[in-house]
């Protein structure tokens, strides 16, 4: 039987805060073959590929009041990172598009970014800087056909994003 870690990131979502951080704080800090219990106040569907990506199938329970309970079970082994998220084996070009919306207030960066996006000629890229790791903007840019690059730079508070607009066919 799995042993669970407890992460209630409802307290921290009502602060106005992101929980993403302490989730994967908490993988990091399980032991081997120890799963993650979550409670959020809404069904985290875009954190369910990332997990999947660190090794751990999801069970998904609402449990009331719109919260939810997600059991992030340790399957062996990381699942394979999406293309969309590898990083590329060639060199992208510098950024045409250099976007700094830490100080935007939810949904305004993922506007901002998907409406910048398509100004974006084929194999072009643009960067920008958030707050926060944008979650909800990875499927938007699957389902556009960009490939994107991310992660938290030094200070690790600031999230880079390299957005790549698809090559022409």
């Amino acid at each position: 039987m799995t042993e669970y870690l407890d992460v209630d990131v409802r307290p921290i979502l009502r602060a106005g805060g992101e929980p993403f951080s302490t989730i994967m704080a908490a993988v990091e800090s399980a032991k081997p073959g120890q799963g993650i219990r979550l409670y959020a106040p809404f069904k985290p569907v875009p954190l369910f590929d990332v997990m999947a990506g660190k090794g751990f199938a999801h069970s998904a329970t609402e449990i009331g009041g719109g919260d939810w309970q997600v059991l992030f079970t340790p399957t062996g082994a990381p699942a394979e990172a999406p293309a969309s998220q590898a990083r590329p084996s060639i060199q992208w070009p510098e950024s045409k598009i250099r976007l700094d919306t830490r100080q935007l207030d939810p949904p305004e960066p993922m506007t901002k970014i998907l409406a910048a996006a398509e100004t974006l000629g084929p194999g072009e890229t643009l960067t920008a800087f958030l707050s926060r790791e944008p979650m909800f903007l990875f499927p938007q840019l699957e389902k556009r056909g960009y490939n994107w690059l991310g992660g938290f730079l030094p200070d690790g508070v600031t999230y880079e994003l390299t957005v790549r607009a698809p090559s022409a066919s």
